[in-house]
């Protein structure tokens, strides 16, 4: 289905552009952007895979003029460009609704004007019941998507989303966090025991933009059903893969975390189609008729319940490990790690 097309991804020096890139650029597709604000990143691209079907263009999703000048010819967009780190937005709230609320609604409205056939936009698990500026500002985000959806016919543009959890060994994510402070021998830091996050991995979060490429509907959000654990646990199941004593430091929550992540709201729930390995939640088709909001009711909120990190399928240390060993920074991690019994008693780490 992507033969011969272009497909722009926004944000593409991030982790979740660079393994897109790696998904497509041995196939038929003919051509795939790199947009984003990071020359410095995208001059490693080029020099890393030097292909002619990688195209860069700098540009911020601020900006609705450098958007339309890479958009030229796209057939599909993938609109990966955020701004993540929930202790950033939370002291910079405003910055996170010019990148996640604004420039989100300038990539849909480039693309309309271009017409790109379809436009796969990525949220996360924090814009369900947002506690954090992130979170508010990508449920926005969300909102920005539905409504823009209904202004323009679905077989000219196709605009709709997908919501995921935490991706493993992301840029700035725990897990790269914990490792690095084995490596320093270092206490491994963490919020709060109880805590639990959703576990799913850069190929899976790929998996779910290309189901929601394939059978997603106008408006609809799209979210993959995952795993999840306690960071307890899985700081241990690290600790374990490298053969480490650190101490754990217990270190209260950051600036805007909740104790557990929702892929699925309560009023989501009701709504959503189970189709095996996600879930679809179709756009809310109301219009302005208060009846609909006042009269109308429906009892099945009362009994459904919200879809959670803490009532998905919880792994224990034995499975966390499993995945974590499936994931390629893991693996080079591994690789240069030397453990040595006569060093001492307590284990000392170093790397060659």
């Amino acid at each position: 289905m992507f033969k011969d097309k272009i497909l722009l991804i926004t944000g593409g020096t991030g982790s979740f552009g660079n393994a897109v890139m790696k998904r497509f650029l041995n196939t038929d597709i003919k051509e795939i952007r790199i947009f984003s604000r990071d020359e410095k990143k995208q001059d490693d691209m080029r020099k890393i895979y030097k292909n002619d079907k990688l195209k860069f263009y700098i540009g911020d999703v601020r900006d609705l003029a450098s958007l339309k000048n890479a958009m030229h010819n796209v057939d599909y967009i993938f609109h990966a460009a955020a701004l993540k780190q929930v202790p950033s937005c939370e002291f910079f709230p405003l910055e996170a609704v010019k990148t996640n609320v604004l420039g989100t609604d300038n990539v849909l409205t480039g693309a309309i004007e271009s017409g790109v056939k379809k436009v796969i936009c990525l949220s996360t698990d924090k814009a369900a019941y947002p506690i954090n500026a992130m979170g508010i500002s990508k449920a926005m985000m969300e909102k920005v998507i539905v409504a823009k959806a209904k202004t323009v016919d679905p077989e000219r543009t196709l605009i709709c989303g997908t919501r995921y959890g935490n991706v493993m060994a992301s840029r700035g994510s725990v897990i790269p966090l914990f490792i690095d402070q084995i490596k320093k021998g270092q206490s491994l830091t963490i919020t709060d025991p109880q805590m639990t996050r959703f576990l799913m991995s850069l190929e899976e979060a790929v998996e779910l933009v290309l189901f929601a490429f394939e059978h997603a509907e106008a408006g609809d959000i799209m979210v993959q059903k995952s795993p999840a654990s306690t960071i307890w646990d899985l700081a241990q199941a690290i600790k374990e893969l490298f053969n480490a004593d650190s101490k754990i430091d217990i270190i209260g929550t950051r600036h805007g975390e909740k104790l557990y992540e929702t892929l699925l709201t309560r009023e989501e729930h009701v709504v959503a189609q189970d189709l095996g390995e996600f879930y679809r939640v179709p756009a809310d088709k109301r219009d302005l008729n208060y009846d609909k909001y006042f009269v109308d009711g429906d009892q099945k909120l009362s009994i459904q319940e919200e879809y959670n990190s803490h009532n998905t399928e919880m792994l224990n240390i034995q499975q966390i490990k499993e995945k974590l060993l499936r994931l390629d920074f893991i693996q080079e991690e591994l690789k240069g790690w030397v453990y040595d019994e006569n060093i001492s008693d307590r284990f000392k780490g170093v790397y060659r």
